[in-house]
């Protein structure tokens, strides 16, 4: 576990209330959406996709208040329809794992959740996966950083 503070950035984001089994449906939605968004504003990306959730579920049935968004270089105007958000640096703690999304939860987010509460951490209640290295659906590899902001 790395305790750190996360990067200023500007991002596109778009929002869903959703369950943890929906986030896939979504971002397969929601991120060409965004893409086009950047392309016909004429942004430029800055950085790699993120997930944010506030108050993520242990289980799959409850939930919660989910964000992809799409980290641009701050444009001097935007006047697009996707929200442009300031998102500000915020301190986590933090893992990367490598693998497939099948053990994302058992060897990434578990083991980083036990470490957590074992500390004298307290969550601040968002969480948030920045995709390093994302290589497609179904794929055995991803670099994906998870990240627990943290209120102590």
């Amino acid at each position: 576990m790395e305790i750190k503070e996360t990067p200023d950035m500007w991002a596109l984001r778009l929002t869903k209330r959703l369950r943890i089994p929906d986030v896939k449906q979504a971002a397969q939605e929601y991120g060409p959406i965004i893409e086009n968004a950047i392309s016909s504003a004429g942004l430029t990306p800055s950085g790699p996709w993120l997930f944010i959730a506030h108050n993520l579920p242990r289980t799959g049935k409850i939930p919660f208040d989910w964000a992809i968004c799409r980290p641009v270089a701050k444009p001097d105007a935007y006047q697009g329809a996707i929200e442009l958000v300031h998102l500000e640096p915020i301190i986590v703690a933090s893992v990367v794992h490598q693998g497939s999304m099948r053990t994302l939860f058992t060897q990434g987010y578990a083991p980083l959740v036990a470490e957590i509460e074992r500390s004298r951490h307290v969550f601040s209640g968002e969480s948030r996966e920045v995709y390093h290295d994302w290589n497609g659906p179904g794929a055995a590899y991803h670099r994906i950083e998870i990240q627990f902001g943290l209120s102590r």
